[in-house]
């Protein structure tokens, strides 16, 4: 009795755990960013409306070079360009009004549009052409990168770091030409120039694929009469902290594969504590800024030592950065030298990822999607998903196939179990029979239960395995639901548009037939009620627990979990769902080729049957 006590308060502390999760922190997080969204398209919508010309100049920030990298030798560099464009306070200015303030190159590919300023050929106008910010097909494409006077600036740029041999070198200020008005294609590279006082010319050549990936080629010529040295260097900045998810099982923020070290996360938090963090100098690997789809990535030239290095800055406007130096570059007078670098800057779409760090040889890129821990399980899980998406074109349909997949893979192991469980329930007399024969005694009655599953070949544990098999896999779903970009707004049929949010459903206003928003922790919608219908019917499938405390939690736990669920991902619920249903099928079959009675329709009668009344 003692056992099954603790047992039972293992279980109900383990419940209340999960449930003050739900409801202290899962539900509120939800609820601040549904205000926070709101919130940011109201700014948007104010700032549409604003007249482009009604914005004042952008004051300059106040510091030199503090938010570039320093030269990692020491001898071939003297201070870094400033930050030039960067404002030290949020202006508010709409995004025409700051686009306007510059020349621009146009964007235009299958995949992105925007332009590149002119003045420091700075990426700052980048939108997906293949994304909305709502499952609304009028609603507008996402912005990832914009001019640093908006109030969410957030950019990339390349330039050097020279002495006092080299002159005015390459930085956010640089005024770049470019002949005519040409456009920037995936199959149309724009050619830039500019010539320093030391008669140094750089031409820079920027190109682009269909999808994500920019390349900037520098070619540098030295027409002077000395020789010089130059430091490549590349920045990421945002000017703003995004309102992050803040669950465990994903990364935003600053992020990168520098060297052996392996992935580095650095949230925004971390990196305000720490103010800058600076990984050993390295020649291969790359760092970015992530959100929960997009990201931006800097890849330096991977044939020199490079100073990666991750910061925030509060002089002036606050901004978080990360950013590499390279080591210098000699150029001989009459001589020229090429340097090469990529930005990536997009959606985080798994076979683009891939396809990139098998391309361009990028050390570990695939990272930049959070596969997590259970990597090995969470990208396969994807993979499989994904094909029976591309076969049959509904990512709910491919769910349910894999569930079914996965159930047929672990069918042994379960098989054994359920047959395990069925033995259980037919020498369930016989341990009436010890108990009843040993009484208090309770080292003689294990003995002779243990004797007992020796003869009947019983492994009293076996029945946990198929419980504890859905673990691994449930939470690898979840990863996939939730990170890839794949899922999101993937819809599957009827009210269900996206499978990565939860049921927007709910039984508290009669599933929207009342005009009542109930609370977040009331949004108790149609697949979280069949889901824990389907929990309620395997659990139905055997002998209700004799101990009063056992069938409490036997009767409540199917409604517990009803609510844990249902702000979950939708396609986890109709994945849990479908699960169950298998379950019930599986071990049905299993019960009656081991004629073991199939308890079902004997509990759900009981329920509704008038109980006796205790005599007087």
């Amino acid at each position: 009795m003692e056992q099954n006590r603790n047992y039972i308060l293992a279980i109900a502390l383990s419940v209340l755990v999960l449930i003050a999760w739900q409801f202290l922190y899962l539900s509120p997080k939800m609820e601040q960013e549904r205000a926070a969204q709101e919130a940011l398209r109201a700014q948007q919508a104010a700032q549409q409306t604003q007249q482009s010309g009604t914005s004042a100049q952008t004051p300059q920030a106040t510091t030199g070079s503090s938010d570039l990298p320093q030269s990692g030798s020491g001898s071939a560099t003297t201070g870094l360009p400033g930050s030039g464009a960067v404002a030290s306070g949020s202006s508010g200015v709409s995004r025409e009004a700051s686009l306007s303030q510059s020349g621009r190159v146009a964007i235009d590919t299958p995949a992105l549009t925007g332009s590149i300023n002119l003045n420091g050929t700075r990426f700052d106008d980048l939108s997906l052409k293949n994304y909305r910010e709502t499952i609304d097909p009028t609603s507008p494409i996402i912005e990832l990168l914009s001019p640093a006077s908006m109030q969410e600036g957030y950019f990339a740029e390349f330039g050097y770091a020279g002495n006092e041999f080299s002159g005015t070198v390459p930085g956010p200020d640089t005024p770049w030409t470019v002949d005519g008005n040409p456009t920037l294609t995936q199959a149309s590279p724009v050619v830039f120039s500019w010539t320093n006082d030391k008669d140094i010319t750089f031409q820079r050549t920027i190109s682009v694929d269909d999808s994500y990936m920019f390349e900037i080629i520098d070619t540098i010529t030295n027409e002077s009469s000395g020789a010089v040295s130059l430091s490549p260097y590349g920045r990421i900045t945002r000017l703003y902290k995004p309102n992050t998810t803040g669950i465990y099982v994903l990364h935003e923020g600053l992020l990168g594969v520098i060297g052996d070290d392996g992935l580095q996360e650095v949230d925004y938090d971390d990196v305000e504590e720490d103010r800058t963090i600076t990984p050993a100098k390295v020649s291969k690997g790359w760092m970015g800024i992530t959100d929960k789809y997009w990201a931006t990535a800097l890849i330096p030239s991977q044939v020199q030592p490079f100073q990666a290095r991750f910061s925030y800055f509060d002089d002036g406007r606050p901004r978080y950065q990360t950013d590499f130096l390279s080591d210098p570059i000699t150029i001989q007078p009459g001589q020229s030298q090429t340097v090469e670098k990529h930005l990536f800057a997009g959606a985080k779409e798994v076979p683009i990822i891939d396809s990139y760090e098998e391309t361009y040889n990028i050390e570990r890129f695939e990272l930049m999607i959070d596969w997590g821990w259970f990597y090995f399980i969470t990208k396969p899980m994807f993979y499989v998903l994904d094909y029976f998406f591309k076969l049959i074109g509904n990512f709910g349909v491919a769910i349910l196939i894999t569930t079914v997949i996965i159930k047929l893979f672990f069918f042994p192991l379960a098989n054994k179990s359920y047959v395990s469980m069925a033995n259980m329930k037919k020498v369930q007399p016989k341990m009436e029979e010890i108990k009843a024969k040993y009484g208090d005694d309770r080292q003689a009655q294990q003995q002779a239960m243990m004797k007992l599953y020796k003869e009947e070949k019983i492994n009293p544990i076996a029945g946990c395995w198929p419980v504890l098999l859905q673990i691994p896999v449930f939470f690898a779903l979840y990863k996939v639901l939730y990170i890839t970009i794949e899922m999101r707004h993937a819809p599957f049929f009827g009210w269900i548009q996206d499978l990565s949010a939860p049921d927007p459903t709910t039984i508290f206003n009669l599933f929207g037939l009342i005009p009542f928003d109930p609370p977040t922790f009331l949004m108790i919608g149609i697949w979280p009620l069949i889901m824990g219908i389907t929990m309620f019917l395997q659990m139905r499938m055997n002998p209700t627990p004799p101990d009063p405390t056992q069938a409490m939690i036997f009767t409540w736990m199917p409604v517990i979990f009803t609510f844990m669920l249902a702000t979950f991902p939708a396609g986890l619920v109709i994945y849990w769902a479908w699960n169950n249903t298998l379950s019930i099928l599986q071990q049905g079959v299993i019960m009656k080729r081991q004629g073991v009675k199939i308890e079902l329709w004997d509990n759900l009668i009981g329920m509704f049957k008038k109980k006796p009344k205790p005599a007087e």
